[in-house]
């Protein structure tokens, strides 16, 4: 099986995974119920994404109990859904930059006028 295959079939695991818990849980990972719980989706997610990982840190991956792989690679996909529905900030570093050095060439062209 080439690389390109091999990468094919376990996104394709992955997907009929979150298709799957989606269709059996709701949409429960990114619109959270919160009855008990009052984290945003993001921040279940992490809680989420650090439980795995403290799953494979103490040693799940030599057991055969659950896909903690699969897992945290489904919980990624949610988090890097959840983080594309976030507005995107309007303004860009490059363009904050523009403005501070705008403003400090205005201040230095007051400060010339008035001396």
């Amino acid at each position: 099986m080439t690389f390109h295959e091999q990468v094919y079939k376990i996104l394709s695991e992955i997907t009929e995974m979150l298709v799957s818990k989606n269709q059996k849980y709701g949409n429960s990972a990114l619109e959270p119920l919160g009855v008990f719980s009052k984290l945003s989706a993001e921040e279940g997610l992490l809680v989420r994404i650090d439980d795995k990982l403290k799953r494979i840190k103490n040693g799940s991956l030599e057991k055969d109990d659950e896909d903690v792989i699969n897992d945290l690679i489904g919980y990624l996909v949610l988090l890097k859904i959840q983080t594309n529905l976030k507005p995107k900030p309007s303004h860009g570093w490059r363009e904050i930059k523009e403005k501070q050095d705008l403003i400090k060439q205005m201040q230095q062209e007051l400060r010339d006028e008035f001396i």
